[in-house]
């Protein structure tokens, strides 16, 4: 299948290519300034405990963190929404190569976006997720990590001919978005590794996950 960044990187020649040039253009400055900045201070470190919140499931039932992972071990894994791309690709490779590695070690998986439940839900049946797919509303959780964004300007504005307004697909209704980011927990639900991703077109490898998952297996 290949990793995740050989996949972004087919899709960028691909569908993305096809894209208006000057809508183009505007995501490629905001991403070379999100790599201009680099990765943020202050996020939450290993060793803390996971922050919970009060999440949705795919179908609109609220439900908690903890009620998802159910004290197992578990990769939580913060994208976008079902409108990005990226995260698509990324949603599925971890669906296709890492669930079946999060099984065999007892260990769980769950992806959180801020985006309103039937989004999430769409993200879960489009590409047959069988992990699950919840909603942060206001971003509780990802504000509680310190790994809080939202567009550029231009990015936003290309976001908005291409007929993607944030403010009705978020369900606080804001553009407030979280970097996509994977945290490991342990089976207390303490953070035993995070990693951010500023720029959105890159994500956590399976290998580094499982890597991470196995440093705290006894």
């Amino acid at each position: 299948m290949g990793s995740i960044a050989d996949q972004v990187e087919a899709l960028q020649q691909g569908a993305m290519g096809k894209m208006p040039a000057e809508l183009r253009d505007r995501f490629t400055e905001e991403q070379a300034g999100l790599d201009a900045a680099g990765t943020p201070s202050g996020f939450a470190e290993p060793g803390t405990a996971m922050p919970d919140g009060e999440l949705l499931d795919a179908q609109g039932e609220p439900t908690t963190l903890a009620q998802v992972t159910g004290g197992k071990p578990a990769v939580v894994v913060f994208y976008r929404g079902a409108w990005c791309p990226y995260c698509n690709v990324a949603l599925r490779a971890y669906e296709q190569e890492l669930v079946p590695e999060l099984t065999a070690r007892g260990a769980t998986m769950v992806a959180l976006s801020p985006q309103k439940p039937d989004g999430s839900l769409s993200m879960q049946e489009t590409n047959a997720l069988t992990y699950a797919v919840v909603s942060d509303p206001g971003n509780q959780i990802a504000g509680k990590l310190g790994i809080l964004t939202a567009p550029a300007d231009g990015a936003r504005e290309a976001q908005q001919a291409l007929g993607l307004d944030l403010t009705t697909v978020n369900a606080d209704g804001t553009t407030t978005l979280p970097m996509p980011t994977t945290v490991v927990l342990d089976a207390d639900g303490v953070i035993r590794w995070i990693d951010v991703h500023p720029n959105y077109t890159t994500r956590s490898e399976v290998p580094d996950i499982l890597a991470a998952l196995d440093r705290i297996r006894p």
